[in-house]
């Protein structure tokens, strides 16, 4: 399988995968001049299966180390399965809370507040379970501050968000809920990664302990689990949504060729981040990778910004604070990285 030996590529890979998980929020935003957030989410799950299989049927498969996704599946124990199995569960409800947070208050909002609130906890728990394993591969204290900075950063983001123009489209009932809903999410969010982890063998993937999974092996069958146990949550927010009237199972299969693509394009483009992520885990550490990842908002906040114009209008002083949440960013990403090294 294809393993990453080099932290720079390391380090590149986790570029990528902030750039994926601060991008899938456009297919939603995209799908929804049509389309309800709870009939996208289907399209997004069956995209992330599908683009799971396609990765361990290639990278997982061919390559002179480790084991391949077959073999690494077929002795994969009961408990790493199930931490996996319950690293799915976790994502799931959490991310179907983000969706519903980004449907009623937008992008600028809950990406800020739920991934920034991700962020922090999810590394401490990255950090814990590194450590228990005899992984842990960062300098603390220099992590530490690098996300404290980022972390600013996604304040200063939501800051800016809450005071640019064209906010009174959104009602204070509706921007209350879509705020509840982020920081929920967020204490949801950071404990799927850390569980994900204890499943793998961070400290060699070449030559990794008997029971422990590879990174190809992690993807499948989390994927698989957000699958699963979306037809628990799934059916019950579109029974009783957060926003708007039930809509019924019939209704999705109503949507044309070009709306299903797109969801799944978004399924696909956020399971690439999450592999990666694993991937990368091995040579740069679960607690790096996680971090550098988080910083998600930053790039959400750079498509509102220059692509899809949520800023339009705003007056000076929210450009200012978006300049200074683009320094705090840089220095963080920059402080995170050399605590890897």
């Amino acid at each position: 399988m294809f393993i990453v030996n080099s932290y720079p590529f390391a380090v590149f890979l986790c570029f990528v995968i902030m750039l994926c998980w601060g991008s899938w929020g456009n297919t939603q935003k995209a799908a929804a001049k049509s389309w309800r957030y709870e009939l996208f989410y289907w399209d997004y799950v069956i995209g992330m299966v599908i683009f799971s299989l396609l990765l361990a049927l290639t990278l997982g498969t061919f390559g002179p180390e480790g084991r391949t996704f077959f073999k690494d599946i077929a002795q994969a124990s009961g408990a790493s399965i199930g931490w996996l199995i319950l690293g799915g569960f976790i994502f799931n409800a959490s991310n179907i809370l983000l969706s519903a947070s980004t449907s009623i208050a937008g992008m600028s909002v809950a990406f800020p507040l739920g991934c920034g609130l991700a962020l922090v906890l999810g590394v401490i728990n990255n950090l814990r379970v590194e450590s228990a394993q005899g992984a842990l591969k960062s300098n603390v204290a220099l992590l530490a501050l690098g996300v404290a900075l980022v972390v600013i950063a996604v304040i200063l983001n939501g800051v800016a968000s809450g005071k640019k123009a064209g906010n009174s489209d959104i009602s204070k009932a509706d921007q209350r809920k879509g705020v509840i809903l982020a920081l929920v999410a967020g204490v949801v969010m950071s404990f799927f990664s850390s569980f994900v982890m204890r499943a793998l063998d961070l400290n060699d993937f070449a030559n990794m302990e008997a029971g422990k999974v590879g990174p190809y092996t992690a993807i499948v069958v989390f994927s698989l689990a957000v699958l699963v146990s979306h037809f628990v949550f799934g059916p019950l927010v579109m029974k009783k949504p957060f926003v708007g009237e039930p809509v019924s199972m019939g209704a999705y299969f109503k949507g044309d060729s070009k709306t299903h693509i797109v969801g799944m394009c978004g399924g696909a483009i956020w399971c690439l981040g999450t592999a990666l992520s694993y991937i990368a885990a091995g040579k740069a550490g679960a607690s790096v990778s996680y971090a550098l990842g988080q910083g998600a908002p930053m790039v959400a906040a750079i498509w509102g910004i220059f692509v899809w114009k949520e800023f339009k209008g705003s007056d000076k002083k929210v450009y200012s604070l978006l300049a200074l949440m683009f320094c705090f960013f840089l220095v963080g990403l920059g402080l995170i990285v050399a605590a890897g090294a």
